[in-house]
């Protein structure tokens, strides 16, 4: 089914179901991949032992929105 089905369809349903609708794609889009989750794990520690080892600097929150503001 397309998305335009899918669409039309839920304006035929009762008052309350589309909501019912919206949350159940919500989930879908939420869902997250155990590989993809599993490689940001790797990442975050070989990120956490660069800093640790004094190989990767801390930048303040604030500098660096002060940068994106520009």
């Amino acid at each position: 089914m397309s998305a335009k089905g899918i669409v039309d369809s839920a304006k035929r349903l009762p008052p309350a179901e589309p909501a019912a609708v919206i949350e159940a794609l919500l989930d879908i889009m939420d869902a997250s991949d155990p590989a993809i989750d599993a490689k940001w794990v790797v990442e975050a520690e070989s990120r956490l032992a660069a800093y640790r080892a004094g190989d990767l600097k801390s930048v303040d929150a604030d500098e660096v929105l002060a940068t994106l503001r520009k």
